[in-house]
Order: structure tokens, then sequence, then C-alpha cells
């Protein structure tokens, strides 16, 4: 159907129309407007939240990444980040195909619109004022026509009147004659221009009015055809990044199914692997046949009278185990149910507080060079993490150094080029800093070498597991890990402290082998290394540690081996461990050579 034929009299009707299809492509393009902002700011929070939870550059990340499951976190995380990143290519693509284009072609379609309506009013302009001139015409011709009757009709009383002289009926003659000429000219004029109006009006209704409308219908029709378009580009812009977003959950998929519990189960023993040997079994005490008992006396017979000198080795490092600084280590052990209730309630108090503090300075970042803080096992694989980074290092100065060498023959060979002296400075610098590395790769494959020699192996644990008798002697072992912390809470390298005390005449069975003799000291004291002199007082609350006064002087039996702490001895009976920093050492040089590291 032509809105010109069915809507020739709707003029109105349609100028409202058209401008209420223009408000809807305004209220269409602020809806693509908005769903683009929405868009951006939806990719701009997951941005964000991709951001927040990536791992922070510091040493806990790299633990994290050894695990399946922060890897795969990591991984959807990423993904996350590229899914976001298509969000963002849909803001783009509504505001450059739909918002952009819609823009633009509202303003010519307003264009359009107000010069067909434009038209439109001076087509209805020009025959509303022909209506009024036919209108005036049609007035006119009456009015003449009325005069021409009045004319006529006087003119017939002056000519039966007698009494009027006969100018006055040849004047009344005379008017009337004029009044029906202008009558009819009247009359000719309005036959005229009504024909003409009735031509106006035809083409008015049926060709002009018709082909504005038709032009209206046609831009009316493409707006709609318009706005369909968009709205398929809306919906193309959503399918066309699915391909992309749908990688981004497959990626996330692939890496949820990578997670493997058992590897991160592996990983846990790798990553807080001590490599110490459990405790082993407490041996039984049999108090019945080497005690005698008086009526006067409650406690143990004098220990110098019941028991023998040891004919096994005992490791000389007793200080872990000594309960009460003040006691010889060759008195008697306390009752078991003691040792027990000692083991049940003092040691877990110091391993925790020691763990708390280990762990804290882990956390800290803070610790020796060496790794010393740390267990054999995490010792030795950070060691060995320490040497791969100091050879790439050492590759890479290296990879500069043949770089720098071959500039320089080539600047040898044609001058033009540059100085080869230019580039000695540079070669000088990275020959130092070969140097340098290799020395600190020295450093620490001495430490490495010397953690593994320390590390305890399959045998020693047998050995250390072994079963003794128990009927005529008395064997007490406490090789518990945290014995193997010094009191700061940092770890030693030294192996289990094992003390073995015979009773009555009947000796221990030791084993032939030379690494037995060899893994333990003679149960000897130490012999003095030099002398030191308290610079503030001690306390020694800690098990292992011994109370110093200030400007005290001390024998030293074993210096700092990088723990912090120094090992002396007040008497023959009263030795234990002190801080470093806090007394003055003066070693024997001809002792410092023969020292023992077990």
């Amino acid at each position: 159907m032509s809105w010109g034929s069915e809507l020739w009299d709707q003029f109105d009707n349609l100028e409202k129309h058209t401008q209420w299809g223009i408000e809807f492509v305004e209220k269409y393009t602020k809806f693509v407007k908005e769903r683009s902002e929405i868009e951006t700011s939806y990719a701009k929070q997951i941005r964000n939240l991709s951001k927040k939870y990536q791992p922070k550059k510091n040493s806990r990340e790299e633990e994290e990444s050894k695990y399946t499951f922060c890897r795969a976190f990591l991984t959807s995380l990423n993904e996350l980040n590229d899914y976001a990143g298509q969000h963002e290519v849909i803001a783009e693509n509504l505001t450059s195909q739909i918002i952009s284009e819609l823009s633009r072609y509202m303003q010519e379609l307003k264009a359009e619109r107000k010069s067909h309506f434009h038209d439109g009013r001076k087509a209805q302009q020009h025959i509303e004022s022909s209506w009024k001139q036919l209108e005036s015409c049609k007035r006119r011709f009456e009015r003449d026509c009325k005069e021409a009757d009045r004319a006529q009709q006087y003119f017939e009383k002056m000519d039966a009147d007698i009494n009027v002289t006969k100018a006055d009926v040849e004047k009344a003659r005379q008017q009337a004659q004029m009044r029906h000429q202008m009558a009819a000219d009247s009359k000719s004029d309005y036959s005229s221009y009504l024909q003409k109006f009735n031509q106006e009006q035809n083409d008015h209704y049926y060709t002009i009015i018709p082909n504005i409308f038709q032009k209206l219908q046609d831009m009316e029709e493409k707006r709609i055809e318009r706005i369909g378009v968009c709205m398929k580009t809306f919906a193309d812009v959503d399918r066309q990044v699915l391909p992309i977003v749908g990688k981004c959950l497959d990626e996330m998929t692939k890496a949820a199914e990578s997670i493997e519990p058992k590897t991160d189960s592996k990983q846990v023993v790798e990553s807080y692997k001590s490599g110490f040997e459990p405790p082993g079994d407490v041996e039984f005490e049999d108090y019945g046949q080497p005690m005698k008992r008086t009526a006067s006396d409650t406690s143990l017979s004098n220990p110098r009278e019941g028991k023998e000198k040891p004919t096994g080795k005992t490791k000389g490092k007793l200080w872990p185990f000594i309960k009460n600084k003040n006691k010889s280590p060759k008195q008697h052990k306390e009752p078991l149910s003691h040792r027990l209730n000692d083991f049940m309630t003092s040691k877990p108090k110091m391993h925790c507080l020691r763990s708390l503090r280990r762990g804290l300075s882990l956390k800290l970042g803070s610790g020796p060079e060496d790794f010393s803080h740390l267990p054999p096992e995490q010792r030795r694989k950070k060691l060995q993490g320490k040497l791969d980074e100091l050879n790439k290092d050492i590759q890479k100065e290296m990879d500069q150094r043949d770089a720098l060498t071959k500039m320089k023959d080539v600047y040898v060979k044609n001058p033009q080029m540059g100085d080869p002296a230019s580039v000695d400075p540079r070669l000088l610098e990275i020959g130092q800093n070969i140097e340098k590395l290799q020395f600190e790769v020295q450093k620490f494959e001495g430490w490495l070498a010397e953690v593994e020699e320390r590390m305890p192996s399959k045998s020693d644990t047998h050995r250390r597991s072994g079963i003794y008798e128990t009927q005529n002697n008395t064997t007490v072992s406490n090789n518990c890990a945290q014995d193997r912390e010094s009191p700061d809470g940092s770890y030693t390298e030294e192996q289990n402290s094992e003390t073995q005390v015979k009773a009555n005449t009947h000796p221990i069975p030791t084993s032939s082998t030379p690494e037995f003799d060899d893994e333990f000291d003679d149960e000897e004291t130490l012999p003095t290394i030099g002398t030191c002199k308290a610079l503030y007082p001690f306390e020694g609350h800690n098990e292992g540690t011994i109370s110093v006064a200030e400007g005290e002087l001390l024998y030293v039996i074993e210096e700092d081996k990088g723990d912090g702490w120094t090992r002396v001895r007040r008497n023959e009976d009263e030795e234990g461990y002190v801080p470093t920093s806090y007394v003055e050492v003066f070693l024997e040089t001809n002792a410092k050579g023969a020292m023992t590291y077990i």
C-alpha cells in the first residue's frame, strides 16, 4: 500500500509517526551505548579481579608454582583476563559498527525528513492560498451580481416614475449597464480561477502529496531496515567472539583437568622433607639389677660406683638432650616415667616455639647465605637452585664476552668500523663478573658437598634402629628431629646424638663397621680450643643453653658454625651454648687447626 493514495489526508499523523521513528532510533542507539558501557565496565572489573588474585612477586610465588592446582588457578586467571579482552572487543565493535553508524544515519534521517515535510507544508500552503483566492473571486462575483441587480431595479424604478427627468433615467440606465458588466467580468474571473484551482487541487492531492508521502514511506522503510541490520549486528558482535570465549573456557577446563592430587601430595614431601630420621625406639631401662638401695637413701646409687665407664662410643654434642644444665653427662638417667613426661610436655613446646621462629624467619626472608637455617633436604634444594642460577648468569656473561670478542676482531680487521680499544673496558668488567660468579659457585658447591656428606643414608637408619639387649644394661637413645635444632630454632648439620650408658659388667654390642665408628665421638669431653669473655649477661632459659654473667671467663669447646651459637664450658660438669654476639672469643691457633667437625 502506498501512503500517497491511502493517507492523502493524514499529513499531521505521518509527521508525528516519522518523528516517533527517529526517537526510536535515538532510543536504540542509547540502548546499544549503555550495553557497550556495561561491557567495558564488566571487562575492567574482570581484569581487576584477575590482577587482584595474580600471585605476588615473592618467594611464596615460587613455592606455589610447584603445585598443579596453583598452576591451574594461574592459568584460569590468565584465561579470564583474555575473556575480559573479548568483552572489550564486544564494546569496541558495538561502538564502531552500531553506535557510530546509527548516529551518522540519524543526522541524515532528520535532514531528509525535514526536507520532505518542508515540501509538503509548502504544497499545503499553496493549495490553501489558492483556495482563499478562489473564495475571494467568488465573493466578489456574488457582490457584483447583487450590485447589478440593485442597479437594474433602480433603473426600472426611475424609468417608471413620470416625475423623474430623462437625464436621471439615462444616468440610472448607464449605472445598471456598468454593474452588469462588472458582474459579467467577475463571473468570468471566478470561472477561470475556479478551473485553475480545481487543476491545482487535483495536482496537489494526486501528484504532489503522493510523491512527498512516497518519499516519506521510503525513508521510513529504510529506517526500519537499518534498525533490523543493527539488531542483527548486535547479535553478530557477540557471536564473533564466541569461538575465542569458548577457547578460553576450554583452556580453563583443561587447566582444571590437569590438577593431579597425587603429584601435589608428592610435592608437599619435596617441599617440607627435612632429611632427618625419625626418633628411634626408647630402650628399656632395667634398674633392678644394677641398683641397690639403703635404708637412708631413697635416690639412685652413686653413679660413679654403680656404673662403669662405657666402652662404646657416644657423640660429644649432647646439648639438645640435657634437661638440667648442671648435671654431668655421666650421671644416672632419670626414671623412664619422668623422661616420658618431659618428652610429652617440654619437648613439644620447645619444638613449637622453634618451628614458629623458623617459620617467621622464612616468611620474612631472613636467613644466612648458606641456608643453614633450613633442614638438610631443603637446604640442599636451595643450594642446588642457587647454583643453577649462578651457572645461568655465568653463561650469560660468557655469551656477552664472546660477542664483544667477535666485535673487537671485526674492529681490528676494519678500523673504520670502530675502535678496538673501546671494547676492552667492557671485556674487563665481564671478566671480573665471571670471576666473582665462579667464586660464588665454588662457595655454594662447597656448602652443597658438605650438606650431602652429612645427610643420613638408609644404612645410618638401620644402624640407629638396632635392637640392643636390655636384661643387664641400659641404653638411652634420643634422636628426635627437634633435637637437631640449635636454641634459636635453626637446624644444625649434626647427625642424631646418641648417648649410650652401660650398667653393671655387661657391655653393649657395638658395630664393627668403620662407618659406625666414624659417626660417633668418644665419651670423653671435648678439648678446649680457646677462651671467651662474656660481653653481656645471658639467662639461658632454653634447653641446651648455659647462663653467663657479664665479664665471666669461659672455655670454648666448639666455635660458631654459622648458626649464631658458640659452645662453652664453665667447669667439668657444666657446659652449653651461648649467643656468639654475647661473647668475645679468643681461639688457640694450634687447637683451632685440630678441631674436628662432626
